[in-house]
């Protein structure tokens, strides 16, 4: 590929993207007779609607995170998200009260997702007279509750033992009230950040006396491979998904993941590069990807942060370095194919993406990514002058088996507050990506 022909491409492609609509959809089938969305406030479950078993005047859902290593602030307060009732309401000292209220945080959380540089702890604060508690575990939020009684009691109970509601998509999260007393909920697991990943979807049932019980589950969601911008490295043990309620939270954290996968692949990349010979252009290209790939870590993981999610810890197998056609086969997929798409669609967010601080550290990923694929690019050509005619043949032939690939997952419509605030594209414009790509790069 001659030099800057793909930041070329690139630019006539997104020209014609901004003119393409964004068609938002939904997917899956599911009866949603007498179901309801949950209460929520910014994208999060709220604590309106609760009738725990001993009233209290104020209750607030709050999350933290506590970090792996040293930062700048050791200790961070946690976050509100969401209240009920009016704090201190009945206290015979309220100044005291509101003081030890503002001060209360815990060590635990009665949901506790850990990843690669922090765990997300979340727990509720109450208020009852002067006493000021913190409901930190799940057999704590239980006692707390007693009898479920209410949606959003049910809601919160699913959402503590690592299920996500949506608060946008009823398909997604949803209660309905049983004729016995108790409640059916619609949850999801997972995320579609890359492939391999999904979501599935969770119908549960609980029951006035707290028990959730799994009804049935269904994969909805394919991984999105658009926001797999980094190189995948081999030997990545998949992940149990992200625990947050909030779809921009567990997209960012998955990305996040992978971004912090991709700095072991480009390292490894180097010695391998190395190892066969490469100049010490492409193996300094290689580690300076590699560098930016913990800067690009360090963004996704704050995004995933606010949205109150935690990017799950990479785990990565050793594995003995490849030959020259494996890497070279391996360069053809993850780099000329997937990574060149990923590049291409983080431009794309960094154009359409509501929110600005997502459009501001897209655009400076997206320029990265773009070397990242000039590279994998140069790595191609500087292996095809040496592997035989039958490994050439071997490597179109993958390539082309992983842009149908890519086709078949871009098919599925991301959340609808992907394609608004992240600036994701719907299934119509990433096939109009692909198309370009395919007709101009891959053909």
């Amino acid at each position: 590929m001659e030099p800057f022909r793909l930041r070329h491409l690139f630019a006539r492609t997104l020209r014609a993207s901004l003119a393409s609509p964004l068609v938002l959809a939904g997917c899956g089938i599911v009866d949603l007779t007498d179901y309801s969305a949950p209460a929520c406030e910014d994208g999060l479950l709220t604590v309106t609607g609760l009738n725990p078993a001993v009233p209290t005047d104020f209750v607030q859902l709050r999350y933290f995170h506590t970090y792996f290593y040293p930062t700048e602030e050791p200790t961070q307060r946690p976050n509100a998200r969401g209240s009920s009732g009016t704090a201190c309401a009945s206290a015979s000292q309220p100044a005291a009260c509101q003081s030890a209220l503002d001060a209360l945080t815990t060590k635990n959380g009665f949901l506790r997702s850990c990843g690669i540089d922090a765990c997300t702890n979340y727990f509720l604060a109450t208020t009852r007279g002067d006493d000021v508690a913190a409901i930190d575990t799940l057999e704590g939020l239980r006692s707390f509750l007693g009898t479920i009684d209410t949606a959003q009691e049910a809601a919160l109970l699913a959402f503590a033992q690592g299920y996500y509601l949506s608060c946008n998509n009823l398909e997604r999260g949803a209660v309905r009230a049983d004729a016995d007393g108790g409640f059916h909920v619609i949850t999801t697991t997972g995320h579609a950040c890359g492939a391999g990943s999904n979501v599935t979807r969770h119908i549960l049932s609980v029951s006035p006396s707290g028990d959730v019980r799994e009804e049935s589950s269904k994969i909805i969601e394919r991984g999105n491979p658009g926001c797999a911008i980094g190189r995948r490295p081999q030997g990545l043990r998949a992940t149990d998904g992200v625990a947050c309620a909030e779809a921009l939270g567990r997209h960012f954290a998955a990305a996040a993941h992978l971004e912090a996968a991709s700095i072991q692949a480009f390292l490894r990349l180097r010695e391998e590069l190395a190892l066969h010979g490469a100049d010490e252009a492409l193996q300094d290209a290689a580690l300076a990807s590699a560098l930016e790939e913990v800067m690009h870590t360090q963004l996704s993981t704050r995004l995933a942060h606010r949205f109150g999610a935690t990017p799950p810890r990479p785990e990565v197998e050793t594995l003995p370095l490849r030959s020259l056609f494996e890497v070279a086969l391996d360069n053809a997929v993850e780099g000329c194919t997937r990574e060149t798409y990923g590049a291409l669609v983080a431009h794309h967010q960094a154009l359409h993406a509501r929110d600005e601080q997502v459009r501001g550290a897209m655009a400076r990923i997206a320029e990265d990514e773009t070397r990242h694929a000039e590279l994998s690019w140069a790595i191609d050509r500087w292996a095809h002058a040496r592997l035989s005619e039958s490994e050439r043949t071997a490597l179109r032939e993958a390539r082309r088996a992983a842009v149908a690939a890519l086709r078949a997952e871009v098919a599925t419509p991301p959340d609808a507050d992907l394609v608004t605030e992240a600036g994701m594209p719907t299934p119509e414009v990433a096939a109009a990506l692909l198309a370009s790509l395919e007709q101009s790069l891959w053909a």
